[in-house]
C-alpha cells in the first residue's frame, strides 16, 4: 500500500470521494433527464453567499450557512417557477446572478477572508475535517434511501410531469423533495471540487453511463459505478501526480466520459 494512503488527511478525502461520488451520479440520472444540469450550477454559485455570509456571521466553518443559503435559492426558484410566467433557465439565470453579485458585495467587506475562498471556488478536499466527512455520509445515506425509495415517480416525473400527475405522483413533494437532496449533495461536494467545477460530478458521471446503456436500472447502476470511479480515482491521481484535487477529479470523469464515446462509436459504427 503506498505510503500517502496512510495520512489521515487522505483517508478523509478518499471517504469524501466515496460518499459524494455515487450520491451525485444518483441524482444526476435525473438532474440530466429532467434538463436541470444548470440547476445545479446555480445551487453552486449561489454557495459564495453563503460562504461569505458564513464568514461575515463568525463561522470558521461555513457549511450551514451555505447549505441554509443554497436551500433558499433553490426553493425560490421552484417558487418563482410555479407562480410565474418566467421559463426555468430565465429564472435559473437571474438567482445565479444575484448571488453571486450578493456574495462578491459581503466578500468585500471582509478582505481578510479573500485568502480562504480559493478553496472554494476549486475545491480542497485534502483539508477536509471528520465532521466533513460525516456531513458528506449522511447526505450519501440520506439521498441513496430516498432515489431507491422513490425512484419508480421519479422516473415517471423524469418522463413526463404531467404523466406523473395523472399517475397519482405527489408532484409536488417529489419535486421539492428532489431539489432539497440536490442541493444538500451540491452545497456539501464544494469542498470536494469548489464552485467553479462541482456540476462536473452530477452531471459527467450519469451522461458517460448513458452512452452505454439503455434502460432505467442498468442506467443507475453504471452512472452510480461511475461517480465512484471517478471520485475516488481523480483522488488517488492528484497526489502522486502533485496536481490540484478538485481539477484531477473533474479530468478523470472527462476521461471516463470520453472513453464511453469510444466504446459507443466502436460499438455502432456510422453507416456510409
Amino acid at each position: 500500500m503506498p505510503d500517502f494512503l496512510m495520512e489521515p488527511f487522505m483517508q478523509r478525502a478518499l471517504l469524501m470521494a466515496l460518499a459524494l461520488g455515487p450520491a451525485c451520479g444518483l441524482l444526476g440520472v435525473f438532474v440530466t433527464a429532467r434538463r436541470m444540469s444548470f440547476f445545479s450550477d446555480t445551487i453552486a454559485h449561489s454557495a459564495l453567499t453563503g460562504v461569505a455570509a458564513g464568514f461575515l456571521a463568525g463561522f470558521e466553518d461555513p457549511t450551514l450557512p451555505v447549505l441554509s443559503f443554497c436551500i433558499m435559492v433553490a426553493v425560490t426558484m421552484l417558487w418563482l417557477r410555479e407562480r410565474t410566467r418566467l421559463l426555468n433557465d430565465t429564472i435559473m439565470a437571474v438567482l445565479l446572478s444575484v448571488s453571486v453579485a450578493m456574495g462578491v458585495i459581503l466578500l468585500s467587506l471582509q478582505r481578510n477572508r479573500w485568502a480562504e475562498l480559493d478553496k472554494y471556488l476549486l475545491g480542497d478536499v485534502l483539508s477536509v475535517g471528520w465532521s466533513d466527512v460525516a456531513w458528506a455520509a449522511a447526505a450519501a445515506v440520506a439521498v441513496t434511501v430516498a432515489v431507491l425509495a422513490s425512484l419508480n415517480p421519479l422516473a415517471l416525473l423524469a418522463a413526463h410531469e404531467d404523466l406523473a400527475h395523472v399517475s397519482g405522483a405527489r408532484v409536488r413533494l417529489l419535486n421539492y423533495g428532489f431539489v432539497i437532496l440536490l442541493t444538500l449533495a451540491v452545497s456539501l461536494s464544494i469542498r470536494a471540487l469548489g464552485i467553479l467545477l462541482v456540476t462536473s460530478m452530477v452531471v459527467l458521471p450519469p451522461a458517460t453511463a448513458r452512452m452505454l446503456v439503455h434502460t432505467l436500472r442498468a442506467h443507475v447502476l453504471l452512472t452510480v459505478a461511475f461517480g465512484l470511479t471517478g471520485a475516488v480515482g481523480g483522488v488517488l491521481l492528484s497526489y502522486p501526480l502533485n496536481l490540484p484535487t478538485g481539477p484531477t477529479v473533474t479530468m478523470t470523469f472527462g476521461a471516463l466520459f470520453a472513453a464511453s464515446l469510444l466504446v459507443a462509436r466502436l460499438r455502432s459504427p456510422a453507416r456510409p
